[in-house]
């Protein structure tokens, strides 16, 4: 059986199935185990209901999901989307065989994001794509320091090695290597996610 294609576009999200306890452990003690689920839940299904706004301009839209199974995820988020489990290693890892797989089954322009960015909406993931017509990457940065989304129109493995993940500087350590490869980078606006209890006001 041949693997099937993407389309020129492909977005590629990258999430966890919500069960309390697993979900959006550093909220818990502010949310509680139930609460800190729900939040990432409700979060998760805004992001989705954004992406999906992307079909009309054919953007293939595949979801890397930890926790639960694909049954689950079907369950939850619906059965019209493509579900792999999110592969081995740290977050650096994960992103970069998204990524590659995605190449590899000839998507020109992939845009990666995670379901914690309640500003991030479809006008600006439109920008996303379109600006790699003519960007290597493009990045949009996080009050935190870390990034809500990352998109390329070639595999660079060295984007996602020898980064410090979830700490503040991980925006700036992706920056300065995009810059020694001499990449051309476009910025999208600067947003918040919500990972922290001191986020949530931002509710």
């Amino acid at each position: 059986m041949t693997e099937q294609r993407s389309a020129e576009k492909h977005l590629i999200i990258f999430t966890r199935y919500p069960e309390p306890g697993q979900a959006k452990t550093r909220l818990i003690p502010a949310l509680g185990a139930e609460g800190a689920a729900a939040l990432h839940r409700k979060m998760a299904e805004h992001t989705m209901s954004q992406a999906r706004l992307l079909r009309g301009d054919a953007v293939d839209i595949e979801v890397r999901f930890a926790g639960g199974d694909r049954a689950q995820m079907q369950t939850w988020l619906g059965s019209d989307l493509d579900y792999h489990p999110q592969s081995a290693g740290d977050l650096g890892d994960r992103m970069s065989d998204a990524f590659q797989s995605a190449f590899d089954r000839g998507a020109k322009r992939v845009v990666t994001i995670g379901t914690d960015c309640p500003d991030l909406n479809h006008s600006l993931l439109t920008t996303a794509f379109q600006t790699l017509v003519t960007n290597d990457l493009v990045i949009g940065s996080a009050t935190d320091g870390g990034y809500y989304l990352i998109g390329l129109r070639y595999m660079i493995p060295d984007l996602f090695q020898k980064i410090t993940w979830s700490t503040s500087i991980v925006y700036q350590q992706t920056i300065a290597i995009a810059e020694k490869l001499k990449l051309s980078v476009a910025n999208l606006p600067m947003l918040s996610d919500v990972d922290r209890p001191e986020d949530l006001e931002k509710l």
